[in-house]
């Protein structure tokens, strides 16, 4: 069967870049803690708008943000902002980046301490995937909401429970794709 022709998720549309994105992303067990973070940002500036549009900005997000390493975005500062506002190739949203940059500081934070960030996400699963029942779409869940609330306790910003959930699915903690996709054995 030809990628055209492969049974997808009922969300996936036919733009090419959605389409990849679900083939080889969406839903893989994502283990490498910079990637998790960058995932964790991309969801949050993602609020309120749809996901297409942060995919067809993600490598203008990642030249904004010093490919999202969190040393270099945790020391921006004023004039970082002011740059990050006139971008027309990012979301201009004051408040998501500078959440963006907060949460680059806790992460550091988090592996100053000796804490890495993927285990830290990987720790309420017990480093295992949650395979859904295939059948039906939820936008939060109860663990979602545990992540959610622990993320604001650490400052985290952007991170309520629907946006934890979409990152859950985005990044593999949770597999959501539907019983018929080609990619539920895979992910």
């Amino acid at each position: 069967m030809t990628a055209d022709h492969l049974q997808r998720c009922s969300w996936v549309s036919e733009e090419p870049l959605y389409r990849a994105y679900h083939d080889t992303e969406w839903g893989v067990p994502q283990r490498d803690s910079r990637m998790l973070w960058e995932m964790l940002m991309l969801e949050g500036f993602q609020a309120g708008l749809a996901w297409i549009i942060i995919l067809r900005k993600r490598e203008a997000f990642r030249k904004a943000f010093a490919g999202f390493d969190p040393r270099k975005v945790a020391a921006f500062g004023p004039d970082d902002i002011d740059r990050l506002m006139a971008d027309p190739g990012i979301v201009r949203a004051r408040a998501k980046i500078e959440a963006t940059i907060r949460g680059a500081q806790i992460y550091c934070e988090m592996e100053d301490a000796g804490e890495r960030f993927a285990d830290y996400c990987w720790s309420f699963t017990d480093g295992e995937p949650i395979v859904s029942d295939g059948k039906s779409w939820v936008a939060t869940s109860p663990l979602s909401e545990r992540i959610s609330k622990d993320m604001k306790r650490r400052g985290f910003k952007f991170v309520g429970p629907t946006i934890v959930y979409a990152w859950m699915q985005a990044v593999g903690i949770v597999n959501d794709h539907s019983l018929t996709c080609f990619r539920r054995e895979q992910a």
